[in-house]
């Protein structure tokens, strides 16, 4: 049928990814840095993403295209949002949330777990998995109105009140500037360009190489506001010492 649809410029395309999150049908996505329609029975033809693309990429035409198959687009919505392996097949890197209600259950004890309960045992605040930055996904749901926490992993053995004080109510991503290769600063650009995050808190160590994890935020702040028309995330940097305090 001949209808209505958006066409995307890839010359004028910055990779911003804005009209990607404002398309609701999930009819754009980013393939090689470049926005592109992914198939056209996703398309409604109401143009949401027109406004958010920054430089004028894309249009309406009208052209031969299969009609919008609104139950094709919720079905696709339903397997966004279930939790989801990566390519690699590893069942430990699915992303989902994780719901907390009360106390953790009550497992064996131990005589390491018998000092813990002695002590007043403490539950956990993480609210998501996978935690590290290499593999957690662009566009998971949980991104969506988060307060993001972005962590050397040092961070949390050297502090001790780690999960009670940064982990709670926000989203975690953890590395290690040193060890891990490149650089997060684009994985991190995409992230808060194609979610709707509220504020970024930076926890380091004190030591030199942890000024990697500060300035790839720095920079992912820097570059994503560009792409959003000057509009900052609020941000943070608390930093850690070696025996474990705030500095």
């Amino acid at each position: 049928m001949i209808r209505k649809i958006i066409q995307i410029d890839e010359e004028k395309c910055n990779g911003c990814g804005l009209c990607a999150h404002a398309c609701h049908e999930g009819a754009i996505g980013m393939i090689d840095g470049k926005a592109k329609l992914l198939r056209d029975d996703y398309c409604d033809g109401l143009g949401n993403c027109l406004p958010a693309c920054p430089t004028g990429a894309i249009s309406f035409v009208e052209r031969e295209a299969a009609a919008y198959d609104e139950q094709a687009v919720l079905a696709n919505k339903k397997k966004a949002a279930a939790p989801h392996a990566l390519a690699c097949g590893c069942p430990g890197t699915r992303s989902h949330l994780i719901e907390r209600h009360g106390k953790p259950a009550a497992a064996p004890e131990t005589a390491v777990s018998a000092k813990v309960a002695a002590a007043g045992r403490q539950e956990s605040m993480l609210n998501q998995w996978p935690v590290q930055i290499k593999l957690v996904p662009v566009n998971a749901p949980y991104f969506d109105g988060a307060d993001l926490l972005v962590a050397a992993d040092c961070t949390a053995y050297a502090y001790a009140d780690f999960h009670a004080d940064f982990i709670r109510g926000k989203i975690t991503l953890i590395g290690c500037p040193k060890l891990d290769d490149g650089d997060y600063t684009e994985k991190l650009t995409q992230i808060i360009c194609e979610n709707d995050i509220r504020s970024v808190t930076v926890v380091r160590m004190e030591v030199p190489c942890c000024g990697g994890i500060e300035n790839a935020v720095k920079n992912a702040l820097k570059a994503a506001a560009v792409k959003k028309g000057g509009k900052l995330v609020p941000w943070q940097v608390v930093t850690v010492s070696t025996d474990g305090k705030i500095i």
